[in-house]
Order: C-alpha cells, then structure tokens, then sequence
C-alpha cells in the first residue's frame, strides 16, 4: 500500500502497544489517544480482530510542519495502527514521512527526518524482541 510502513510484531496486540507507548514515553513523546477499533465494532454488535490505533507526537516538533503547510495537520499527530491479521500474526504500520511530505508538500526536511526517525524507532522498538 502507498505510504504506509508495516512490519509483524513478535508480540500480542496488547503487548505490541503497550511497547510503543513506553517508547513513545522515553522518548518524550506524548501520546494523545489510544483507540480500540474492536472494542467499538463489538459494542455496536460487529466483530472485528484486534485492532488499535495509537496517535502521538510533540507539539514542537510536529507544529513546525504546520507552519510549512497547514494542510499537513491533518496527518499530525502521527500513528501507529496494531492489529491481528486473518493467519493471527500481529502488525504495525503507519504511514511514512516521504508520503506525507508529498502529500503535503512540506519543504522542512529536517523536521521530516526527526519525525521519520521517531517513528521507526518506536514502531520498530514495540514490534522486536
């Protein structure tokens, strides 16, 4: 799929965003939600594998691509999507800072590398043993 990064977890669900999260700390990130799809498809009596979206970031850092296009804001804060697939293996994906660069047009290179880095060190991170 264009833009988007995904890897299998050597973890469950719960233990593969949980990991994340503790990196997203570490690293002085913020994490602003956590969302559990499944939990919403079960309370409108639908079924649906694990399935759970994280949206993090730092306002320092992630305003600044705001302020080279607006637009961008509609990415922001970044994400990280862990689910279970059909054959039961776990995955986490988002989508990739070249993507969003071009999706957006941004022109601060640097901002977009601090991200990017971020990024991959965390998913990576929440995924590996």
């Amino acid at each position: 799929m264009t833009g988007l990064k995904s890897m299998i977890s050597d973890f469950s669900v719960m233990e593969t965003e949980n990991r994340l999260i503790k990196r997203i700390e570490q690293k002085g990130w913020h994490v602003f939600a956590r969302i559990d799809h499944a939990k919403q498809a079960t309370e409108n009596g639908l079924e649906l594998r694990p399935t759970r979206v994280v949206l993090f970031g730092n306002p320092k850092v992630g305003t600044l691509l705001m302020q080279d296009e607006q637009s961008a804001a509609i990415d922001l804060p970044v994400k990280a999507l862990i689910w279970e697939d059909e054959k039961g293996s776990v995955q986490v994906a988002y989508n990739t800072m070249s993507w969003i660069k071009e999706r957006h047009g941004l022109t601060d290179v640097v901002t977009i590398k601090n991200i990017r880095e971020i990024l991959e060190d965390v998913c990576y991170y929440a995924s590996k043993s």
